[in-house]
């Protein structure tokens, strides 16, 4: 039995258990993250804070434009040339100083894009000194999300009704599973039955169904069984039935953005809450933020702002008196009648929505204050934590679906106490620890039937079913498949496993090389482009020795860690599996639910390179090593095309 299940249990006797528990892994996280931070700062050089991407220096910054109001600011090399490999992506949260976010208060940003030689940051308002000089970045940590979550906590251990499934949540009824299966609460609302589209499966259509009946649904989507598109559907059928909006949140922007994008697909009126920088650009006409500037009284409002602007101005010049205060007086009830014209605006595009779209974190937001939310579908639910699920569940929830799959990757838990008291586990999880069974959607639309059978097999207990045919998926050129009917390739390299230089992660060169070298050859054939071949490794140190083997001309190619994979899929997939000892220490790789996710990617071709004497060492790795070797898989022919 693990940390977690011994800490924490499935069924709570009292919210004043789950409550102390949870906020105080909570605490733990961002206290443990914060020191993490500090640690660093203060100890690490700036060449090791680099090489580990975390940080940049001697940056240029100038201003580049707007978004939505904010301003947005492009860093360059202060030297001229490329950052090289960083850790900065879209939506995180960045620190400007000059020396050191520990001895300055620094400037907090949001990274909204990034290239070889420039990355743009979106923030309120940029420094007057901001072209002077040189700046410095570093990732920030996310303080908001621990405030939003330990409100949720609080709000399920008060008795104020703002938790209407709390006590299924405790797992303190008397039966779970039939309390989870009754009809929900809905203020003696009559439901319109919605007949369900025909794009569904039947394990599709069974799941939508209940979750539209049901109080309390769990649905799990394999990979590639079309989870998302299933959520669509429910939401879809939600917003026919008219009982006023439905939160739609996931743990990722990305998985928001993918459920936004299937919602605007079946023309459901959705909006998306959160900063237009964080979601997908194609996507950014139905934000908060754009529909305000689409909204009639936005001509009312600029026309009060200028009004205000010019008494402003006015005022500065009066020397005082009577007439100084009187101006004071009307500017104060002009800045009142703006709040009142913007919450006016708010609360229209809020009202007339039938689904909102936000992280679970972003359900926390002050914009959706006082407003109450019978139905929340959670995508994801299976990478969020328990508090932070509870975010969107807290605001009124009365019928609840969860969609993930808990033998995919867990939540990310950075520290180490809060990770074996049990934050790690999903609500997803406890769940079915209280024995509500999750609908499982069974047909897989993704891989090559070849590629699915080992984690059907291994993960599934041979449930799924293929819905594309080996015609459906054919080999792609480029690499000598040792069975062309069979698109998987073990290539066996042993040695190489290295530090790396920072200390914090593991690498290994030999292993690179030959990606970098698969990579070319399946390029040069033709037939794939640069964003159909995805490289997965379990380390960071790993994903930046790639990186640097590859030429700059394709560094387009996506070149990530297993956790920044999952929900992703490519073409083809190379996996780089670093580990190669005598002492057969495998690390990350042990994680079943790691390679699951690693093996589940690839829609036409997996390759897998890695040292079979050290993987060998773990018995779900033995296991795939033997489904591999029975099928004659082994890719022994390649070693010497180098």
């Amino acid at each position: 039995m693990n940390g977690s299940e011994e800490a924490l249990p499935a069924r709570f006797r009292r919210s004043q258990d789950h409550h102390e528990a949870y906020l105080r892994l909570i605490r733990w996280e961002l206290d443990d993250e914060l020191a993490m931070t500090e640690e660093r700062l203060r100890n690490w050089s700036n060449s090791k804070l680099q090489a580990n991407g975390i940080a940049l220096f001697d940056l240029t910054a100038k201003p580049d434009g707007w978004l939505f109001g904010q301003r947005v600011v492009r860093l360059r090399n202060g030297t001229g040339g490329k950052f090289g490999t960083h850790r900065f992506r879209q939506g995180d949260i960045v620190m400007l100083s000059r020396n050191s976010p520990l001895t300055e208060k620094p400037v907090e940003a949001i990274v909204s894009k990034r290239s070889k030689n420039a990355i743009r940051i979106v923030l309120p308002e940029a420094p007057q000194d901001l072209r002077k000089g040189k700046w410095r970045m570093d990732r920030g940590a996310n303080r908001i999300a621990f405030d939003r979550m330990r409100d949720a906590l609080n709000s399920v251990f008060e008795e104020d009704g703002s938790a209407p499934l709390r006590e299924l949540i405790l797992g303190s009824v008397h039966d779970p599973a039939s309390t989870a299966s009754l009809i929900p609460e809905l203020g003696g609302v009559k439901l319109v039955r919605v007949p369900m589209p025909s794009d569904l499966n039947q394990a599709q259509r069974n799941a939508a169904e209940a979750a539209i009946s049901n109080r309390l649904t769990l649905i799990q989507g394999p990979p590639g069984t079309g989870k998302t598109h299933t959520a669509v559907r429910i939401l879809g059928a939600w917003a026919k039935q008219d009982i006023g909006s439905t939160l739609a949140v996931a743990d990722s922007n990305v998985a928001v953005d993918n459920l936004l994008e299937g919602l605007l697909a079946i023309g459901v009126r959705a909006v998306r809450l959160g900063q237009p920088v964080k979601v997908r650009e194609d996507l950014r006409e139905a934000t908060m933020d754009a529909e305000m500037e689409r909204h009639p009284l936005r001509k009312d409002l600029l026309e009060h702002l200028e009004l205000n602007e010019k008494l402003a101005r006015r005022i500065k010049g009066m020397r005082g008196g009577k007439d100084k205060g009187l101006a004071h007086r009307d500017l104060s009830r002009g800045w009142k009648e703006v709040r009142r014209i913007e919450a006016q605006m708010r609360d229209d595009i809020l009202d007339k929505a039938q689904v909102l779209c936000c992280t679970c974190i972003g359900s926390g937001h002050d914009l959706l204050i006082g407003r109450r939310f019978p139905r929340v579908l959670v995508d994801e639910a299976t990478q969020a934590t328990e508090p932070a699920t509870l975010v969107p569940i807290v605001r009124g929830a009365r019928q609840v679906v969860l969609i993930g799959d808990h033998r995919q990757l867990p939540p990310t838990v950075i520290s180490r106490r809060s990770e074996e008291g049990g934050l790690s586990r999903s609500l997803f999880e406890r769940m079915i620890k209280m024995g509500i069974e999750p609908l499982m959607l069974t047909t897989q639309y993704r891989m090559h039937p070849a590629i699915s059978e080992f984690p059907n097999s291994r993960f599934y207990e041979s449930r799924l079913e293929n819905g594309v045919s080996e015609t459906d998926r054919l080999a792609p050129k480029g690499l000598i498949w040792p069975d062309w009917d069979v698109p998987i390739a073990f290539l066996p390299v042993e040695g190489g496993e290295v530090l790396s230089p920072d200390g914090a992660s593991k690498e290994n060169p030999a292993e690179a090389s030959w990606v970098v070298s698969l990579l070319l050859n399946l390029l040069k054939a033709g037939e794939l482009r640069e964003k159909d071949i995805g490289i997965i490794t379990p380390y960071a140190g790993q994903v930046r020795t790639i990186r640097d083997q590859m030429p700059e001309n394709l560094q387009s190619v996506e070149v990530r860690t297993v956790d920044g994979y999952q929900g992703r899929e490519k073409e083809v997939i190379i996996f780089s599996c670093v580990r190669s000892n005598i002492n057969g220490n495998i690390g990350f790789l042990s994680d079943a639910r790691r390679l699951n996710v690693a093996l589940t990617r690839a829609k036409r071709g997996l390759v897998v390179v890695g040292n079979p004497t050290t993987l060998r060492c773990d018995g779900n790795w033995e296991a795939w090593l033997s489904h591999i070797r029975s099928r004659n898989l082994e890719a022994w022919h390649l070693l010497g095309t180098a």
